[in-house]
């Protein structure tokens, strides 16, 4: 693929994802459709593991694969059918997060909602610097604010993301250190 290729497409992705974020936030049909496939917990496991792959197209320097990538964890929120039933805890934290995204937008809640693009702006500089520490430290303090995010706001119904999230996050670790590990090897 020529570098112009690439440009146009990671373009595409990055726009197509701001379109997607915009009709889930905008469109109350979209929105209870797609919500409805969120309670759905295989997304909460697959989502981190999307992670990898921004990671390893960041390091290639392929725009393509790394707003491909972003595009498929965002929409992968609704690509599992909507349970037929979920635990209280489940429940209790979705309600939560949709009070979150649907309640008024005030100046706190932006600066933390910008936490988001900050994280994938950090994960992609440290990635395309192949700088493995910060690399680490970017997906380490993603995780544990994100499991305080929903612990502290949510209370105990916070606590349904646990097994997920860390799940995800050994699953990066393990990902990032086999690249590493490969990479040396060729290297060799």
């Amino acid at each position: 693929m020529t570098k112009k290729m690439d440009y146009i497409l990671g373009i595409i992705f990055a726009v197509a994802t701001v379109i997607f974020v915009i009709l889930f936030l905008t469109n109350d049909i979209f929105f209870n459709w797609a919500y409805a496939r969120h309670h759905n917990v295989l997304s909460w496991y697959i989502r981190p593991l999307f992670i990898i792959p921004i990671i390893l197209f960041a390091c290639k320097k392929n725009l393509t694969g790394i707003f491909g990538s972003i595009f498929a964890l965002f929409t992968s929120m609704f690509w599992f059918p909507a349970p037929e039933t979920s635990s209280s805890q489940v429940m209790t934290f979705l309600a939560y997060e949709m009070e979150y995204l649907k309640g008024v937008w005030i100046a706190p809640k932006i600066i933390m909602s910008l936490s988001v693009p900050i994280f994938f702006i950090a994960l992609i500089i440290a990635a395309w610097k192949n700088n493995l520490k910060l690399l680490l430290g970017v997906v380490i303090t993603a995780a544990v604010l994100k499991i305080m995010w929903s612990v502290v706001f949510s209370g105990e119904a916070g606590m349904s993301i646990l097994k997920p999230a860390i799940t995800g996050l050994i699953v990066c670790i393990g990902g990032i250190y086999y690249y590493k590990k490969h990479q040396t090897a060729k290297k060799k």
